[in-house]
């Protein structure tokens, strides 16, 4: 076996450490707040471990790993910093990244930490009055380049960054995470059709297929399926996968899509890491903690995951 099969599993460890930490790092959140959005960073840590980890060429961070607190929305004539900066740099040759759903915010963070770009000190700052640490990220929270505001509108946003580079001879790719919510949505759909119109392949769109949204199961809402079908009848290169595999997830966003963009599914489980939470289903939307027993429980599953975390 060659010395670089060997270096797999051992990668495949390490991206399923940085996934444990970023739902352990929520769920101290979700302790210290009351309650929180839990089943999403449940549903996504594998997923944003192999895209900070593994899959996303960034530059380093720019940001202070302790954020400065929030002065005002960025804007032309205000000097306030965008989160983006603490993806890096924008140059030609680097990716750019764009959360979706806003309200995985702490997900983001947490990821941003397993990835040296923020301090763990800076969650203390976390939903506090003042702070730019927003439980709804927006363009000036730490790993947020854009204000994502009502579901659908990242894609068509990033739609635009990706039709843009391409015009500006850039090679940095767009990454994306949407939530199947958004698939609800018809401006999800429109950008999809813009995408493939125009033959935009620099562009990488994560769908956390976790069945939910806020009023309860997909299928009971509103069901979007199937997905393969309908992204591949906008135009996209499609691929479905198990989201908690990690070498699954590294090989599904390195697929070659060549003149269209690229959207992979990723069939999640909001209570992954953390089955205490599966009695709630399928109020899993945002997790509250229901008293002392109840916190005594999800202490209980802190402290088991902090314990199988090896990083630091």
């Amino acid at each position: 076996m060659s010395a670089i099969m060997r270096e797999f599993p051992e990668q495949e460890v390490a991206l399923q450490q940085r996934a444990n930490r970023i739902r352990a790092l929520t769920l101290e959140q979700v302790l210290v707040q009351g309650g929180g959005y839990l089943g999403q960073a449940c549903s996504s840590a594998e997923i944003l471990s192999v895209l900070f980890g593994h899959a996303m060429q960034l530059g380093p961070g720019l940001g202070p790993v302790v954020p400065e607190p929030f002065r005002g929305a960025p804007g032309s004539s205000d000097p306030s910093p965008n989160g983006g900066r603490y993806l890096g740099a924008r140059k030609s040759q680097l990716d750019r990244f764009v959360l979706s759903p806003s309200h995985y915010a702490m997900a983001l963070y947490a990821a941003l930490i397993t990835d040296g770009r923020l301090d763990p000190i800076a969650l203390r700052q976390f939903n506090v009055d003042g702070s730019s640490l927003e439980m709804i990220g927006a363009e000036h929270s730490p790993g947020c380049e854009l204000t994502t505001g009502s579901f659908g509108q990242a894609l068509s946003q990033a739609a635009g960054i990706a039709w843009a580079r391409r015009r500006s001879g850039d090679t940095g790719v767009i990454w994306v995470l949407l939530s199947d919510g958004e698939v609800q949505e018809g401006q999800t759909w429109e950008a999809i059709q813009f995408l493939a119109f125009h033959r935009l392949d620099n562009i990488r769109i994560i769908v956390d297929v976790n069945g939910q949204q806020v009023d309860g199961r997909m299928v009971d809402v509103m069901g979007v399926e199937p997905l393969e079908d309908r992204f591949r009848a906008f135009g996209a290169t499609t691929v479905r996968i198990n989201g908690h595999d990690i070498a699954a997830l590294q090989s599904a966003l390195a697929t070659l899509s060549t003149g269209a963009p690229l959207v992979v599914l990723a069939d999640t489980q909001p209570t992954t890491g953390l089955e205490v939470l599966a009695d709630r289903t399928p109020r899993l939307h945002y997790i509250r903690v229901l008293g002392s027993q109840d916190e005594q429980a999800l202490r209980a599953e802190l402290h088991r995951l902090t314990a199988e975390t090896r990083i630091a």
